[in-house]
């Protein structure tokens, strides 16, 4: 079943690079009393995560922090490692966006957007989508209707907002 509005997110490890090496991250703990944005991409590099999905993001960031986002989260379906090098290549961590790696793609498929794609090698990737999260509860949730990102832009969920 899909996440929708209302719904409590549930309770998921992701994974990042740190200065140290590894870390968990647990995704109660980020949204606990916070308001949040969560945005996924199919595949860190793909084209349209790398030139319009994250870029959108970046160059919005103040737009949220006015509407009282605490926090922007871009969560990928790759491990740690190659999350690392995409957040590097962007830009998006000294942008102040959070990349977090789904590795196993467990979060993504506790809300119902996995999807594969044979073809060019996606296995339980995530679905493109952007939601609002207050206090661990999704307030407002973008699915990608298109192969683009058009609901899921950063652009689509300020307006929503």
């Amino acid at each position: 079943m899909t996440i929708s509005v209302d719904d409590h997110l549930p309770e998921a490890v992701l994974s990042l690079m740190g200065d140290e090496g590894p870390e968990t991250v647990s995704l109660s703990d980020k949204t606990k009393g916070r308001k949040v944005v969560i945005f996924a991409v199919p595949a860190a590099f793909s084209t349209t995560c790398q030139t319009a999905h994250m870029p959108g993001f970046i160059r919005t960031k103040d737009q949220f922090t006015a509407k009282g986002v605490d926090e922007i989260i871009c969560v990928a379906v790759n491990d740690l490692f190659v999350v690392k090098e995409w957040d590097k290549v962007t830009g998006a961590g000294e942008a102040g966006i959070t990349l977090l790696a789904d590795a196993d793609g467990s979060f993504t498929k506790a809300i119902g957007m996995e999807f594969d794609v044979p073809t060019l090698g996606f296995f339980s990737r995530s679905k493109r989508y952007a939601m609002l999260v207050e206090d661990g509860v999704v307030t407002l949730f973008q699915p990608e209707q298109t192969r683009g990102c058009e609901t899921s832009s950063a652009e689509a969920l300020l307006a929503a907002m």
